[in-house]
Order: C-alpha cells, then sequence, then structure tokens
C-alpha cells in the first residue's frame, strides 16, 4: 500500500484507497478481486455520486444483496428490509435513492411521501412481490372475512393496502403470535408460511396461517441435499439459512433468521465454516466485515438486486427519468402506511 499513498493528495486516488480498504476481500467478477487498478476505475463515478449527494441533499439506502461497490462506495446506510424501512422513515433528506427493489422504494415513498424517492432501474422487481396483487388479496379477504391480512414486506404498496399489519422476517413470528385473530391470510411466501406454521407449533400458538402462492427465486433453490453434502466435506460448519427457504431446510439449518440476524449470527460466532443460505451479497459484506470468517459456496444470485449499479444510481441522482420516479395514489398510500406503522408498533 506504501507506493500509492504518496498519491493520496490526487482525490482520485485516495477514493481509490478508500474503496479498496473496502473492497479488498470481495471480488469484483467472477475471476477476480478488488484491486488499486479496479478501484481506481471507479473512483471517479464515486466520487461523482458523493458528490451529488451533498449538492442535492440525498441518501442511498443499499440493501446487503446490492453490489458492495454500492454499498460500501456510496450508500448511506446499509441492511435489510426492516432496517432500511425505518432509515427512510426517519429520513431528512430531499430525495432517497433506493438500491435495492421497486418494493422497498415503494415501501419508502409511504414513509416518507413529501420526499423524492427514486429506484436506479425501474426492472429491479421481485419475484414474491410480482406474485400477487391487491385484486388477489381481496379474493382472499372475501373468502375468510375474519381472518387478519398480514403481508411480508417483500410485496407492493397496493397489496400493503389491502393488509392489516406489514411483517419482515425479523419480526414476523412475535407479530403473528400476538395478532387476536386464530385465522391469518399471509401473503406472498408459501415458504415463509410453512415455517411460521412450524414456529407457532413450537410456540404452542393455535394459528391457522393460509397463504398465497409466491416464493423467493433464490431462497426456493436450497435443498436438503446441499446441506447434507456440505456437511459431509467441512467437518463444524454452520448452516445459516433465511426463513424464504423451506421449512425442510430450515429446520436442517443451525440459525434461521433475517439477512441482519444471519449477519449478526455470524459474527458472533465461532466456526471454522459458514454456509449462507441466502443471497451472495450477504456473504460478499461478511467478506468485507468479518474477513477471517471461511465461507463455502452455496448462496445465491438475485438478478434483481444486480441490476442496481453505479451508473444507474449517478443518473437516477443527476437527471431521473420518469419511470425511475416512485409515486403513489395517496389515498393508497396512507392505507399502507396504516399497515407498515402498525408493524413499527407491534414490533417494539
Amino acid at each position: 500500500m506504501k507506493p500509492f499513498a504518496q498519491k493520496a493528495n490526487d482525490p482520485i486516488e485516495a477514493e481509490a484507497l478508500r474503496l479498496l480498504r473496502s473492497l479488498m476481500h470481495v471480488e469484483c467478477s467472477a475471476d477476480r478481486k478488488w484491486n488499486i487498478e479496479t478501484c481506481r476505475e471507479i473512483a471517479p463515478l464515486t466520487l461523482e455520486i458523493n458528490q451529488l449527494k451533498q449538492e442535492k441533499n440525498a441518501v442511498i439506502l443499499t440493501h446487503s444483496y446490492v453490489e458492495p461497490e454500492v454499498i460500501y462506495g456510496v450508500g448511506d446506510f446499509k441492511g435489510d428490509s426492516y432496517y432500511l424501512a425505518d432509515k427512510a422513515r426517519q429520513a431528512k433528506a430531499d430525495v432517497i435513492v433506493f438500491a435495492g427493489v421497486v418494493f422497498m422504494a415503494e415501501t419508502a415513498k409511504i414513509l416518507s411521501p413529501e420526499t423524492l424517492v427514486v429506484v436506479p432501474d425501474r426492472d429491479s422487481g421481485c419475484s414474491l412481490a410480482d406474485s400477487i396483487n391487491g385484486e388477489d388479496v381481496r379474493n382472499m379477504k372475501a373468502l375468510y372475512p375474519d381472518a387478519a391480512v398480514v403481508c411480508y414486506i417483500n410485496c407492493t404498496a397496493e397489496v400493503k393496502a389491502e393488509s392489516d399489519v406489514c411483517v419482515t422476517s425479523s419480526n414476523v413470528y412475535d407479530i403473528v403470535a400476538g395478532l387476536p385473530e386464530r385465522r391469518i391470510l399471509f401473503v406472498p411466501d408459501r415458504l415463509m408460511a410453512d415455517n411460521i406454521r412450524k414456529e407457532m407449533t413450537k410456540r404452542g400458538v393455535d394459528k391457522e396461517i393460509i397463504s398465497s402462492d409466491g416464493t423467493c427465486l433464490v431462497h426456493e433453490e436450497f435443498s436438503a441435499e446441499q446441506i447434507a453434502e456440505a456437511r459431509r466435506t467441512f467437518p463444524g460448519l454452520k448452516i445459516v439459512a433465511h426463513p424464504e427457504c423451506t421449512s425442510e431446510v430450515a429446520g436442517l439449518s443451525d440459525f434461521l433468521g433475517s439477512t441482519g440476524e444471519m449477519m449478526n449470527y455470524v459474527k458472533s460466532t465461532n466456526a471454522p465454516y459458514y454456509l449462507m443460505l441466502t443471497e451472495c451479497g450477504l456473504v460478499g459484506r461478511l467478506a468485507i466485515e468479518d474477513p477471517e470468517k471461511n465461507f463455502i459456496g452455496g448462496c445465491r444470485l438475485c438478478p434483481y438486486m444486480k441490476m442496481n449499479t453505479l451508473l444507474k444510481i449517478r443518473d437516477a441522482l443527476a437527471n431521473p427519468q420518469p419511470e425511475q420516479v416512485i409515486t403513489l395514489n395517496e389515498e393508497l398510500r396512507q392505507r399502507a402506511a396504516h399497515c407498515i406503522e402498525r408493524m413499527f408498533e407491534l414490533a417494539t
């Protein structure tokens, strides 16, 4: 590092060194890690984005699944859906750029209606959010009028507007267990619903969980066979999984929790190896923040999260196009806000 430090009075070189300190432990492509040359390539862009943030009083919220150069290069807050929703609610910015997927940007707009909320790529969808709409929820409610409608945060604003309370993977079990209604309509994640049923049984809580049929295209792919093979190959391995996985995978894991909880678990435990049954972005964050830990292969990439790039973020900040700007009908927004605010009330 000493040869490069001599040039640190050059803003681009100083930025490249800053980036390198964060990114050196992760790959920047399938066949190489970040080095000073690759950091120099992006340094002008991260400098420009960070300058634009100051000029426009903007904040960039970054989900743990997006690329590390976005998280550590320009992100102001990094975390899971609950954490970022809370940061959106508290934001004092004029502009929020949400580097994640569209439903997350919608959530930010629901909670900060006066703020300009933009998404780098409007096509950054979600297999869960795309699996159900407001009409589908209304049809389910007509079939089960006595049920409480609980929506996982991975859904659109119109689904939130039809729901009684929103949940995340970090608070779903406690909120569902505490609702007075016995019958629960849970949307849109069928696999998480299976894990809720198991947890309610484990707690001795009498709930009937009726779910829609959505699944996460990342988490549904993990299997019991993958876990068995990993345990044979890596003695002492810890399996860390997300509640969007199948109940079979969840039952075979050493730890099951939200993105943030998974990260905290790895940081607070000692094991020779970890298998992270989630999106690869979380492994990248852990490689940066806890580089002594050893991770074996097995994570999956979310194609939607990877649509967030530095170039798209720069363009969304500098000159947002109509399709990048999140707009919501005010009546719908207020109903969706009630659903989310009830989550914050019940989660405290």
